[in-house]
């Protein structure tokens, strides 16, 4: 009798498995992502002039450059006034400018030591540039609040529903981490302030410019179409234009939007991954 029930199979809850262990590594990785993060935005808390000088240039393109072109009426956009279609563009911009410079900050950690210690940690180094980039993410959601209260004052059409504003945080948040993960690719190969603001500048307008931030697709000649679908911006302000803007409509479809700036994070989070040690040498 005894040996029947030492024979017996034990329970099914008895068994071991690999469930407990792989949601272990992944909660450990989002705490890593999220502690990161924290520190990121610590530094805006500690600096909140910082929010107020980058209300300057949005205020500057929606007041001065989107009503004069509203006047003019010299961009064809559709059934949109200019200031409309012109204000998911600013947004974007507002972003790209804020997290293309990203990465000055990350060559200052390198010069203070902080860059050696995160790579000592016990921190992937996925999760070390996907913590920052989430804190870029966030960092422009302000920004997103700025540009709309702007926007709204000067009389553009928002589209005001919870789901739209939604929409519109993620692609802040998504194109912010794109273009700041881009940034710390920079600083990982450059390694000095000097070279990362001159490339830094050279990045920024050509990446606003190629892109359907302040005119259509439609009236661009051949070459540089190519080079705005190419864009993870022209994308970006895509899906803004669709769900910021009342009577706004996606050229390319919101979900092929979000999708291009997801894949673009992830790939280019992938490549800052392998680079980041580059900071320590």
């Amino acid at each position: 009798m005894k040996s029947r029930e030492l024979d017996a199979p034990s329970p099914v809850w008895a068994e071991p498995t690999a469930v407990a262990p792989e949601r272990d590594r992944v909660a450990g990785f989002l705490r890593q992502c999220l502690a990161l993060a924290e520190m990121e935005l610590r530094k805006l808390l500690h600096d909140p002039t910082e929010l107020a000088t980058r209300a300057v240039q949005p205020a500057l393109w929606l007041a001065v450059f989107g009503q004069v072109f509203t006047r003019v009426r010299a961009i064809p956009t559709g059934q949109l006034r200019y200031l409309d279609f012109m204000a998911p563009g600013v947004l974007a911009q507002s972003v790209l400018f804020i997290a293309i410079f990203y990465g000055i900050a990350v060559i200052w950690e390198r010069d203070l030591g902080i860059v050696h210690k995160l790579l000592v940690s016990p921190a992937s180094r996925v999760a070390l540039v996907l913590g920052k980039a989430l804190s870029a993410g966030v960092r422009g959601l302000p920004q997103a609040c700025t540009v709309y209260l702007l926007a709204w004052l000067l009389g553009v059409k928002i589209n005001w529903q919870p789901g739209a504003l939604a929409g519109v945080a993620v692609a802040v948040m998504l194109g912010a981490a794109a273009f700041a993960t881009l940034s710390l690719i920079v600083a990982c190969i450059v390694k000095t302030r000097e070279r990362f603001m001159g490339i830094g500048q050279v990045l920024t307008m050509p990446l606003f410019f190629a892109s359907n931030a302040i005119y259509p697709l439609a009236i661009m000649p051949g070459w540089l179409k190519v080079a705005a679908r190419i864009n993870p911006l022209t994308y970006e302000v895509d899906a803004m234009r669709a769900l910021m803007v009342a009577g706004g409509q996606s050229l390319y479809g919101i979900g092929l939007d979000f999708l291009v700036l997801a894949a673009t994070t992830l790939a280019l989070t992938a490549l800052a991954s392998r680079l980041y040690a580059n900071l320590a040498r």
